[in-house]
């Protein structure tokens, strides 16, 4: 069992409970998709998810592959999601 899952975040998360709920299928969803394609580095890059006003940041710890960033691209066009391909990538390393 994986324990160490990305942080999951929204703007006006108190106000709209459901962005975190959405937020928690996306990721599900484009980890089934990275299992599906036998991606087994996917779940280790990931830092955090966060949905910024419709926009769906995904911040990794290392540089992601096309095929990472297809996942949630999928994920956040599905009906789970946002519907449609706003999604922004950024790469951050873990602190020491």
């Amino acid at each position: 069992m994986y324990l160490d899952h990305p942080k999951i975040s929204a703007t006006n998360s108190n106000t709209e409970p459901d962005r975190i709920e959405r937020l928690n299928r996306v990721y599900g969803y484009a980890l089934a998709v990275a299992d599906l394609s036998g991606n087994e580095d996917f779940l280790g890059k990931l830092s955090h998810l966060h949905d910024h006003k419709g926009t769906l940041i995904v911040v990794w710890f290392s540089e992601p592959t096309e095929g990472d960033k297809t996942c949630f691209v999928k994920a956040w066009k599905s009906k789970v999601g946002d519907e449609s391909a706003n999604v922004e990538h950024e790469v951050r390393p873990p602190s020491i």
